[in-house]
């Protein structure tokens, strides 16, 4: 079985429009590079980028003026910039928002053939080149995954522990779970969005049609349920795996979304708090101290994490009271308390190593294709 899904996966995942919908061509006057057969922006910029696998693929930026954050959007199996390209635009104007939007290695003008860890790549590419031409910072950003595009949103959300938040539209579990209803995860499986939702701190918005003939509705709600961050969920009625961009409620769902997001504290202010933090109060809200404990965690191996300094304190009270009583009472409470923060140091320990395993296994998984559109749908994209 494993073989025979593998080969079926290589073979069928990927639907780049052939040919694809657009051409790079460079304006004389100003030597800037546009994608052709669109209304040309002043406002997008076009550019071309060199993944670690060796690929050159097309991406386009969206500036919005006034714009707070950034949206790195990944997009669906059979489309490519040129198609996108007027969504992508009309987004960041309705939205307030930046936007880079990226061609997958062999989609549209991108050079390479598409697979899964290929689409790793791109996107890796794709947001080194925000940081660096464009000065975005991780806490300023929002991973956007269409479809198949939630695989390399999820794989870099997990990467950044400030990320500002995800939004997941129409995603996968996993690439095997699209065409069959297995109940685990297998080595051969690609994509596994299953494994990976758990690890993401920020705040995740999913968006699915209950009619979806592409990718069923209960991925959307079974990932939305392992969200460590849940966020208000969109479950469009009546909405299939291509046209949920048409319902009224998709767009205002969305700005709702941003608008909840923007007055979030910004978590490089939690991150770069000072080391010693055991006489600050406790952060406002049980998303920021998950995301500083996440990324702080190799820097805090040798010092008791918040949850276990909170968990310590009804121990220090219980002393307190135990001091008015007898010295024999106080000799035996004082064992006791030291036992069980030894228990917990160990359980502590031992939950982080399982978490570490757990991340490699995922960083280890096979480059096949991505598993998107398997049925003719995808055709009509």
């Amino acid at each position: 079985m494993g073989t025979a899904t593998s080969s079926m996966a290589a073979k069928f995942a990927f639907f780049p429009p052939d040919p694809p919908s657009y051409n790079i061509v460079v304006d004389e006057s100003t030597g800037k590079m546009r994608i052709s057969d669109v209304n040309q922006r002043d406002n997008v910029d076009v550019l071309k980028l060199t993944t670690r696998r060796g690929n050159e693929i097309v991406a386009m930026y969206v500036k919005s003026p006034s714009a707070s954050l950034t949206v790195l959007y990944s997009h669906g199996n059979a489309a490519d910039l040129g198609q996108m390209y007027h969504i992508f635009t009309e987004l960041s104007v309705h939205l307030n928002v930046n936007l880079m939007g990226y061609d997958y290695s062999g989609y549209g003008q991108s050079s390479g053939k598409p697979s899964e860890q290929d689409t790793y790549a791109d996107i890796e590419a794709t947001y080194k080149c925000l940081e660096e031409t464009y000065g975005v910072k991780q806490e300023d950003t929002i991973l956007y995954g269409q479809s198949v595009g939630s695989g390399p949103a999820l794989e870099l959300a997990i990467r950044l522990p400030c990320l500002r938040a995800v939004i997941l539209h129409s995603p996968i579990l996993s690439g095997l779970r699209v065409m069959y209803p297995v109940k685990r995860t297998f080595w051969f499986d690609i994509y596994k969005n299953i494994d990976k939702i758990p690890l993401v701190g920020c705040p995740v918005l999913i968006i699915h049609g209950t009619e979806d003939e592409v990718v069923d509705f209960s991925h959307g709600k079974q990932l939305w349920e392992l969200c460590k961050e849940k966020y208000e969920p969109l479950w469009l009625k009546g909405g299939n795996h291509c046209n949920l961009e048409l319902y009224p409620e998709y767009l205002r769902h969305l700005r709702k979304f941003i608008s909840a997001i923007e007055k979030l504290p910004r978590l490089r202010d939690v991150t770069e708090q000072p080391k010693d933090q055991s006489e600050q109060p406790p952060n406002n809200t049980d998303q920021i101290k998950e995301k500083s404990r996440a990324s702080t965690d190799q820097r805090e191996k040798g010092r008791p994490s918040f949850g276990q300094r909170e968990k310590s304190r009804p121990s220090t009270d219980n002393r307190e009271k135990a001091r008015a009583s007898t010295d024999k009472k106080e000799k035996s409470r004082k064992s006791i308390d030291r036992s069980m923060k030894a228990r917990n140091s160990t359980d502590h320990s031992e939950r982080a190593r399982n978490s570490f395993d757990r991340l490699g296994d995922m960083v280890r998984s096979v480059g096949l294709c991505n598993v998107d559109c398997l049925r003719q749908t995808a055709a009509e994209v």
